[in-house]
């Protein structure tokens, strides 16, 4: 009885055509988050006058999407307090990773789409926040003044908080590509018949284009 009943909760993460409940939310996940940066970054670039109104929500969409695709990853390890162990350093266990598993290219490419897409969330905030600093007041301004990181609005200021905008957004553009190019790679390095793994990548990416 107790043995059906371990069977019966396993996802099964190894059978060959479901590939597990986590793997699969991972995929969806990161598929949200991508349509939130192709959004804001292409939008942005094209200069579409319908993008202010969105591209802020589609912003924080691909930051909390992305967060999200992390927890799944670590739970399909089956031991999350080792994630750790999927990060190349010099230890003493003598422990390395191993580049040719999919789930190594995994966290790679969620800490460097993380990263990006935090900063490009960020750094359009500081205009927004400045706004609000200049019309709080006491502790509520300390407060604001920080992130805005003393931002005034000058014609210098705003030159350069252009200049680096329009760089985030070039860099994630791309970004979204190869990502998703490697999420796709999780169900192509497997061995089956009839799958054709060679579309997968841009299979994948134009499935994220939609999902969002």
């Amino acid at each position: 009885m107790r043995r059906n009943s371990i069977k019966s909760c396993e996802t099964r993460p190894n059978h060959p055509i479901a590939w597990g409940v986590y793997i699969t939310d991972f995929v969806f996940w990161i598929g949200i988050g991508h349509a939130g940066t192709l959004i804001s970054a292409v939008l942005y670039l094209v200069r579409a006058p319908f993008r202010n109104s969105i591209y802020r929500a589609s912003e924080a969409m691909t930051v909390f999407a992305v967060m999200t695709a992390g927890l799944f990853p670590l739970i399909h390890l089956g031991r999350a307090w080792f994630a750790y162990w999927l990060l190349p350093y010099p230890n003493q266990r003598e422990l390395w990773v191993n580049f040719k598993s999919p789930l190594l290219w995994d966290v790679f490419a969620i800490s460097t789409y993380i990263s990006v897409s935090m900063a490009f969330f960020i750094l359009g905030l500081i205009p927004d926040l400045a706004a609000v600093r200049d019309e709080s007041k006491g502790i509520k301004r300390l407060l604001y003044s920080i992130p805005a990181l003393c931002f005034r609005g000058t014609n210098h200021q705003w030159l350069h908080y252009m200049r680096g905008y329009l760089l985030f957004a070039a860099i994630a553009t791309p970004l979204v590509f190869s990502v998703h190019s490697i999420v796709s790679w999780d169900f192509a390095m497997s061995s089956l018949p009839g799958w054709h793994s060679t579309i997968f990548a841009p299979y994948f990416v134009a499935g994220a284009i939609f999902s969002g």
